[in-house]
């Protein structure tokens, strides 16, 4: 597992505290590996999710420490949703 990858496990476990994810979410960081997020919170796998968000590195850290919008990430091409897109917008609110 990348040092991107744990990183990103360490913050998105933090910010899911005692926040409630029903559904799953798959975080793609290009070069690095994936995220999952699910009830149970998130751990670093690629199994199956109902929507999976692509993006490199450094636009996903961007978005997990705050500094970057999801959304403009989404409408400038930076992040890729397939899916379920009003499963994006739950974990956007979980995450906020």
């Amino acid at each position: 597992m990348s040092d991107v990858v744990q990183e990103a496990v360490k913050v998105l476990n933090a910010k899911m505290q005692g926040q409630s994810f029903s559904g799953t979410a798959k975080f793609e960081i290009a070069g690095e590996g994936a995220v999952i997020i699910d009830s149970d919170g998130a751990h670093a796998g690629n199994e199956d999710a109902d929507v999976t968000l692509s993006a490199d590195a450094d636009t996903f850290q961007g978005i997990i420490n705050g500094d970057t919008n999801p959304t403009s990430a989404f409408m400038t091409g930076k992040l890729k949703v397939d899916g379920d897109m009003g499963m994006a917008m739950k974990l956007a609110s979980a995450l906020a």
